[in-house]
């Protein structure tokens, strides 16, 4: 039987066993290149099973996903392993407008992530100041308190960051190069993709588990030992 596709005529679809019902105008107008408005552009005979559905054998949890978006054009909120099913989805139908429409909410989510929780600016403050976030110690410098903080994507390079407290704290790819971090205490910071070129190491409060992920960064080729300056009694000796 063929298919009615009057633009406004209403339409139902059996994909994978879940039923919908919706319009041409709905499958056909907002992505018109996409392989499901290519089924419903009046061009094709659609068979129909007796209840006059049209069967699609694809994934039917994810349909509604599709039909939601071809009807408002809104992006779902999900999961970033729930995404890469959609997409999986998606890609099939030709909906390349959904396609891209995902990717940036998950770039968006990456980025969210990313966010630093100071600037370098703030950081610097935090240095030379009595904040919530530091303490003025008796020889008159300050001890920063940045445990379990996000500075992640930050440029900290060449400043002191002598006895900072960083354990727990998001530091990917945080620029510490040419920075005194000397006595800091990095224990289980997360430092993934850090760079720490030439910077100054004396007592670094690492425990096993840091120790162990610095090998592998090293084993990874993610920090040369040979631009690591560790600073012992003022002399550079490398280990």
């Amino acid at each position: 039987m063929a298919q009615d596709c009057d633009s406004s005529s209403l339409v139902h679809l059996n994909v994978g066993g879940k039923k919908f019902s919706t319009t041409v105008d709905t499958l056909t107008q907002r992505q018109p290149d996409s392989m499901l408005a290519a089924m419903f552009s009046g061009r094709h005979t659609l068979r129909q099973d007796k209840k006059g559905y049209v069967f699609i054998d694809r994934d039917g949890e994810h349909f509604r996903h599709i039909l939601n978006w071809l009807r408002d054009g809104e992006i779902p909120k999900l999961e970033a392993s729930q995404y890469a099913e959609l997409v999986k989805e998606a890609k099939y139908y030709q909906l390349l407008g959904l396609v891209d429409g995902i990717l940036d909410a998950l770039n968006s989510k990456e980025d969210k992530k990313l966010d630093a929780d100071f600037t370098r600016a703030e950081v610097i403050n935090h240095i030379y100041s009595t904040t919530k976030w530091s303490t003025r110690l008796e020889n008159g410098t300050f001890k920063l308190y940045f445990r379990g903080v996000n500075l992640s994507g930050l440029n900290l390079s060449k400043l002191d960051l002598s006895n900072v407290n960083f354990s727990y704290a998001c530091l990917r790819h945080v620029c510490f190069s040419g920075a005194n971090i000397v006595c800091s205490n990095f224990n289980y910071a997360d430092a993934e993709g850090a760079t720490f070129d030439n910077a100054c190491w004396l007592v670094l409060l690492f425990l096993k588990q840091i120790f162990e992920e610095l090998l592998l960064w090293v084993l990874n080729g993610t920090i040369s030992l040979g631009h690591l300056a560790w600073k012992i009694v003022g002399t550079e000796s490398y280990p």
